[in-house]
């Protein structure tokens, strides 16, 4: 595939965004990052865009000095997050653009591939050590709330939301799934009120976003705030199993399994 790696313009947790060729970027995943991951991601990215979804067009996929890369579309502009921290939009703002986001979300129709949020969730406790009150816990949560169809994003939260001249566009698609949108919400609120509220220089912020996305979301969906936040809250659990797993902040992990399991026995 014809392109070159150019400036770093992005850095996450496992994987670099360099410039790749005039209107693209490669998605560069670190060292040791598990291929098949890497090609799950593309595969969902190139679903859901296909889909209608406000996702980047893949390309292709290159492996560079054995690292895995995905080749997508440049979203030029600022992220969601990088406006909130310099005050050029307010929380209010922040929070109905992510609510906005999450709706058209929910409304494209799931591709085939996207997997079902209990077969993803079964994969990550399966592969993954787990005390097992947890585990079987979390299983049998997931099967008794209803499953719900709707295309999830899987890390909807203002730092994958690029705001681009065309309107804001996420990115990170890797945890795509097919649920019930109080999920999606649930993980966009344990990164903003637990993840992300440890991390930054002002909690209340992240905190704010997401009082004011489940807000405009209610008004958006028709429910009432005490309806969505009831749903969101039946979620909580699996989404805190999963950020753990994920590892994406390793000394939150013991925290959240530890929520996680206190909510799962008041369950049982």
């Amino acid at each position: 595939m014809q392109g070159s790696l150019g400036e770093m313009i992005g850095r996450g947790t496992s994987a670099d965004v360099h410039a790749w060729a005039p209107g693209q970027v490669v998605k560069l995943f670190k060292p040791g990052f598990p291929r098949r991951l890497g090609w799950h991601e593309a595969q969902m990215t190139d679903s859901v865009f296909a889909a209608g979804a406000p996702a980047p067009e893949v390309f292709g996929v290159v492996i560079l000095e054995g690292r895995f890369g995905i080749v997508m579309a440049r979203f030029d502009g600022p992220t969601l997050l990088q406006l909130t921290r310099t005050g050029a939009m307010t929380r209010g703002q922040a929070g109905a653009i992510l609510a906005t986001l999450g709706r058209s979300v929910h409304a494209t129709p799931a591709p085939q591939g996207v997997p079902r949020l209990g077969g993803w969730l079964e994969g990550w406790v399966r592969s993954s050590p787990l005390p097992p009150p947890i585990a079987s816990g979390v299983l049998a949560l997931v099967e008794r709330l209803s499953p719900g169809d709707a295309l999830c994003h899987g890390d909807l939260h203002p730092d994958n939301v690029i705001m681009t001249a065309e309107g804001p566009k996420l990115i990170d698609w890797f945890g795509s799934v097919r649920a019930s949108a109080a999920y999606d919400l649930g993980v966009s609120h344990i990164v903003l009120t637990e993840v992300a509220a440890g991390l930054v220089d002002d909690p209340e912020r992240p905190r704010a976003v997401n009082a004011a996305a489940q807000a405009e979301y209610a008004r958006l969906a028709g429910l009432s705030p005490a309806a969505l936040a009831a749903a969101i809250e039946s979620y909580l659990p699996i989404v805190r199993v999963l950020v753990a797993l994920g590892n994406a902040v390793p000394a939150l992990r013991e925290q959240l399994l530890q929520r996680a399991e206190a909510a799962l026995s008041q369950e049982t």
